[in-house]
Formats: structure tokens, C-alpha cells, sequence
């Protein structure tokens, strides 16, 4: 039996960690022995891991690395590793060079910093495997590089790797390691290929796994929107994030309660900005307009209940995992502009893209409000849109060691 190792960064509630447990689900353990490694040791989501995969984390911890309990036990971590095992002092010059670069760029990614120390810091593996996959950027394919002995080596790429803010000092080429490089979508094969060239024949496009059966099913059981609102219902389903914009929705929201129409938003997702986002709401007196849901075990119900799914994004490296979750359930969806949103919708035929502002959200959003024939036809549009094949997907991963 071939082994194959999973590493991520985390197992919080994020759209590549979700991605990663429909892998797991899907493989099979009948033929791969199959373990997983997460660097911090902690994340939510661990529940929903496959009870036939080998956790490897001599210490876990089950808690959202989003919430202030997650917050402490991730801080503790990275002391750990910074100070108790003297990382602080053997990673100086590589923080120092990458910090100073960050600011001559503009751009500075705290997180960024701390991955490599944080994957310095992890418990050792001695086992050799068939393939190691690091399956989110940054710290885990740090690891995987660098501290991994397996036969074959695989990365997975799930943003615009130039936009989230890596480039080849701060990653220490390590891709150049890899047999095999995945994205996620054709644009982030494009960007991923300006920074590394010379990956050029070890990259290709891994498109995320979708699991159509079990989301209408979840869809179907009890959960979703708990109170008496009539009007029209906005979902949104993201971590509170910059990247996701969600001040910038809450924005078109202000826009939209002073419309002849009634409007709610709700967004489902937890994250560092909650405060932050809080204020905006009460300073704006939407506190009944602009409802954060917090994580949930089953969201589904939610996009089967609400009557508008809106994406806002800076960047994705494909659209987004919710996006896909939206479309099986037949969703009227309107998404922000960036670079890879139309791999996922055809504009005009089965969603809205529209300007990442909160003027031209609102004025989107209004449009298809009144004219509920053209919010039915995106949502049949949506349901016929030709899903993943899920099969053809993974004999991609599983050729390196067949």
C-alpha cells in the first residue's frame, strides 16, 4: 500500500482546508495510507477530517485559529518555536531581508514572516512516503521542501500567489523542489508561472473538488435563517478578512436601506477584522441590516434559503469554493471583479460580475431585485453549469505515483 502525506498550515474554517477534506474523502483508503500533518496543531475543521487518515500532531488542538481562544493557542505557538528552539535568532537575517522588502514594496504580511519559523519549529517525521503533498502556501510548503523524505513531491497553489503577497526571497524558491506544482485555476497558473518560469513543465491546473450529492443534501436538513425577515435576503460566506471586503459590502448595504426596497445581508464566516467590521455596522446603524452569522457546521441551508449570493474579493486564486457551493444550489449570484472570478461565471448568462464599489454593488443588486425573471434565469443557469469531474481530477495527483 502506497503512502501518501497531507500537510497543511492550519484547520480552520477556510476554502482550502474545506478543499482538502473533499480530497480526502474522495481517495481511496483502501488503496493509500494516508496521514496528515498540521504545522500549528490546531483548527476547527479537524472534525470533518476522515476517520481513516492518520493524524500525525502529537499535540491538537480543536479550536478556530480565527477566535481568541485560537488567537492565544496559535500566539503560544509561534513563542514556542521562536524562543524555546531559538528560531528567533537563527531567522533574524531571513526576517529582517524579507521585512525590509515587504516595506520597499509597500506590503507588509506579518504572517508571511512567521510561516517559516513556524515550519522550522515542527515535530519531525522520520517515515519516508510515496508522495508528500503540501496543500496551502507558505508554511507547509516550506515544510514539505525542506523537511519531508518522500519519493515524489507535490504543492498546491490556491491564491495569486503575487497578490497574497509571495515571491521567490521570501519563499526561498523552494517550488523549484517540487515534481509537480497545482493551481487551482488557469490564472493562477499564469501568475504563479511570471514568479517561476522554470516550472513551466511541472505545472498544472487542479480545480477543487465538489461533492454535488451531499451539498443539495445538507441543503435539504434543518438550519438556515432563524428569523422573521420577509424581504429580500443577501448571503455572503467568507472569513472576515481584508482579502474578502466584507466593509465594502457592508458599505453597499448603508447604500441599499435607503432603497424602496427591503434588504438584509447576512454573512456567514469568522475572522480577525470581527470588531473592526462590528463598528463599522453600529456606526452606520445597521445593526439589523448587516448580520454576522459566525461559523456554522452546515451553511447550506443558508444558500438554499437566501434570495441574492454576492462574492466581494480583492483576489482568489479561482473564484471561490463558496461560489461553487452557490452554483449546485442554483443561486442568484452577483460577484465582484478580480482576476479569476470569470473561470467561474459567465457574465450575463448564469451570475453578475460587477466593480469591486459599493455604488456599483448596490446598483447591481437593485437591478436584479427588480426584475425577478432575470434572478430565476442566472439561477437555472447556475444549476445546469457543468460541474468538476471529480475523477479526472485525482488521477491527476495519484499519476505521480502510479
Amino acid at each position: 500500500m502506497k503512502s501518501i502525506l497531507f500537510v497543511i498550515n492550519t484547520m480552520g474554517m477556510g476554502g482550502g482546508e474545506i478543499a482538502m477534506i473533499e480530497l480526502l474523502r474522495q481517495l481511496d483508503m483502501e488503496k493509500y495510507e494516508i496521514s496528515l500533518l498540521v504545522l500549528t496543531g490546531q483548527g476547527e475543521l479537524i472534525r470533518k477530517l476522515p476517520k481513516k487518515v492518520n493524524l500525525l500532531n502529537k499535540k491538537y488542538f480543536p479550536v478556530s485559529v480565527l477566535d481568541w481562544r485560537g488567537k492565544i493557542r496559535l500566539f503560544k505557538t509561534v513563542i514556542k518555536v521562536m524562543l524555546f528552539k531559538g528560531l528567533v535568532f537563527k531567522k533574524m537575517r531571513y526576517i529582517i531581508k524579507n521585512l525590509k522588502n515587504m516595506i520597499e514594496q509597500g506590503n507588509i504580511k506579518k504572517d508571511k514572516l512567521l510561516w517559516k519559523c513556524i515550519s522550522d519549529g515542527a515535530q519531525q517525521l522520520d517515515q519516508e512516503y510515496d508522495l508528500a503533498i503540501a496543500y496551502l502556501e507558505g508554511a507547509s510548503a516550506y515544510y514539505v521542501a525542506s523537511r519531508v523524505k518522500a519519493k515524489k513531491k507535490a504543492a498546491f497553489i490556491h491564491i495569486d500567489y503575487k497578490l497574497a503577497g509571495y515571491n521567490r526571497m521570501l519563499d526561498e524558491d523552494c517550488y523549484l523542489d517540487f515534481d509537480r506544482v497545482y493551481t487551482v485555476s488557469e490564472n493562477a497558473k499564469k501568475v504563479f508561472l511570471e514568479v517561476y518560469p522554470e516550472c513551466k513543465e511541472r505545472v498544472a491546473v487542479f480545480y477543487d473538488l465538489i461533492d454535488r450529492e451531499r451539498i443539495i443534501n445538507n441543503s435539504k436538513e434543518k438550519g438556515g435563517f432563524s428569523d422573521d425577515f420577509d424581504g429580500i435576503r443577501i448571503l455572503t460566506v467568507g472569513r472576515l478578512v481584508r482579502q474578502k471586503a466584507i466593509d465594502i459590502a457592508i458599505d453597499t448595504m448603508n447604500i441599499l436601506k435607503h432603497s424602496q426596497k427591503h434588504f438584509r445581508w447576512y454573512v456567514l464566516g469568522e475572522g480577525e477584522l470581527r470588531r473592526k467590521l462590528e463598528k463599522q455596522i453600529r456606526t452606520l446603524g445597521l445593526e439589523k441590516d448587516f448580520i454576522l452569522l459566525g461559523t456554522v457546521d452546515n451553511p447550506f441551508p443558508y444558500y438554499a434559503q437566501c434570495d441574492i449570493y454576492v462574492h466581494t474579493s480583492y483576489f482568489e486564486g479561482k473564484g471561490s469554493i463558496a461560489i461553487e457551493e452557490a452554483q449546485v444550489l442554483g443561486c442568484t449570484i452577483v460577484a465582484s471583479e478580480h482576476s479569476s472570478v470569470r473561470e467561474q461565471i459567465e457574465d450575463g448568462v448564469d451570475g453578475e460580475i460587477c466593480k469591486l464599489d459599493s455604488k456599483t454593488l448596490a446598483e447591481t443588486i437593485l437591478e436584479l431585485a427588480n426584475h425577478p425573471q432575470q434572478m430565476n434565469a442566472y439561477s437555472r443557469a447556475a444549476l445546469e453549469r457543468e460541474q468538476t469531474d471529480n475523477q479526472k481530477e485525482i488521477e491527476k495527483l495519484l499519476e505521480l505515483i502510479s
